[in-house]
């Protein structure tokens, strides 16, 4: 809502001369994270779209918790299960840092990498309950008489 005279644009001046955008864009002139990152130049807008997309994919990975081992050491499974879940949300904090720039392609590759680490948690999951499946039904019990 434009209330006189201003172009209708949502940005709000930033002290190091650059515009920080209130609402979505397109664009590669964006920083994300860091001061200066990615540069103006495509190709780090590509390598950072890339670096958001790994990040939401591990966030997804690190989420899958693997079961605790009967007899293991609950102080040492307890401290390695806090230190994953602290990094899990480390980098769940990184990729919305990088989402609330506003960019449209940062927010499509943060949606993607969450997208794609969900399946492959879930298809890893589904396959490895479909051969504990076979292993039961093909396994070689006597037959019943």
């Amino acid at each position: 809502m434009d209330h006189g005279g201003g172009d209708g644009d949502m940005k709000m001046p930033m002290p190091n001369g650059m515009m920080m955008h209130m609402t979505f864009f397109w664009g590669k002139n964006v920083e994300i994270l860091f001061p200066g990152w990615p540069e103006k130049n495509l190709g780090m807008y590509i390598l950072a779209l890339f670096f958001v997309f790994l990040l939401a994919l591990a966030v997804e990975i690190l989420s899958f918790s693997h079961a605790v081992k009967p007899g293991s050491n609950p102080t040492k499974t307890g401290l390695t299960q806090a230190a994953i879940h602290a990094l899990r949300m480390g980098l769940a904090y990184l990729v919305m840092l990088s989402v609330m720039s506003f960019n449209a392609g940062i927010f499509l590759v943060a949606v993607a990498g969450h997208a794609v680490g969900s399946f492959i948690i879930k298809f890893r999951v589904a396959r490895s309950q479909q051969i504990a499946d076979q292993s039961f039904h093909t396994s070689s019990f006597p037959p019943k008489v």
